[in-house]
């Protein structure tokens, strides 16, 4: 049954004219590119938290967080870390000026601290949501792409009947079944690009989230230690 359905796929795709062909292997093209971008989100995620929560923990077993021992590693390309660079450089960037308290010292690390922290979450959330906006362009944009397609060969067949002394279904139905089969593609496409767009934004959601959280507690961590 497969074999006979993959058959007439292909003699359908046969019977496109040439706008269709190009529109179906376009979106075979656009199915891959959406394929690839979920995979590969989807484990790009997956080893970044992973990689958060390990820092974290291992961030937790040190005694201070702003003097934490030479064996201590801290590899920015863990988000986790990233922050905890930002904001330790952002601290110590604050020199005490002729004539400041160190409540006033105090103060100005912290706020620098959580400047800092700002800015390293926005510039990690994008980071997050990268590829996104690609997928979603997939999404909502193939079944548009492949109803292009269908109106394109329905618009071709019905025109090429209207030369013919005798128009017939049979005559007509290939050309439109060949129409037909770009917003099939145009959907096989969307549909489980939809799924992985969606799968993906929560757990990007999540973990934009989680990040916002971590660095809550480590301005909260460094404030306390600079009493």
């Amino acid at each position: 049954m497969l074999l006979a359905q993959s058959a007439s796929l292909f003699t359908y795709f046969s019977q496109s004219n040439l706008a269709g062909k190009c529109i179906i292997m376009a979106l075979a093209f656009f199915s891959v590119c959406a394929w690839a971008v979920m995979i590969g989100k989807y484990w790009e995620l997956k080893k970044l938290r992973l990689l958060n929560l390990g820092f974290e923990h291992s961030l937790h077993r040190q005694p201070l967080v702003l003097t934490p021992p030479a064996s201590f590693k801290a590899p920015r390309h863990v988000p986790y870390a990233a922050l905890y660079l930002d904001a330790v450089d952002a601290y110590n960037r604050i020199q005490a000026k002729d004539g400041e308290s160190q409540e006033q010292l105090r103060a100005a690390r912290v706020e620098h601290v959580e400047n800092a922290l700002q800015r390293a979450v926005a510039n990690k959330t994008l980071n997050y949501e990268s590829s996104m906006v690609f997928l979603a362009t997939i999404v909502s944009g193939a079944p548009f792409f492949g109803l292009l397609g269908t109106v394109w060969g329905v618009m071709d067949a019905f025109g090429s009947m209207g030369l013919q002394a005798n128009a017939t279904l049979q005559n007509l139905a290939p050309g439109v079944s060949g129409a037909l089969l770009t917003t099939v593609a145009g959907l096989c496409v969307a549909i489980p690009s939809v799924f992985g767009y969606n799968y993906l934004l929560s757990r990007t959601k999540i973990l934009v989230t989680e990040l916002e959280n971590y660095a809550s507690a480590l301005a909260d961590v460094i404030e306390l230690e600079s009493r």
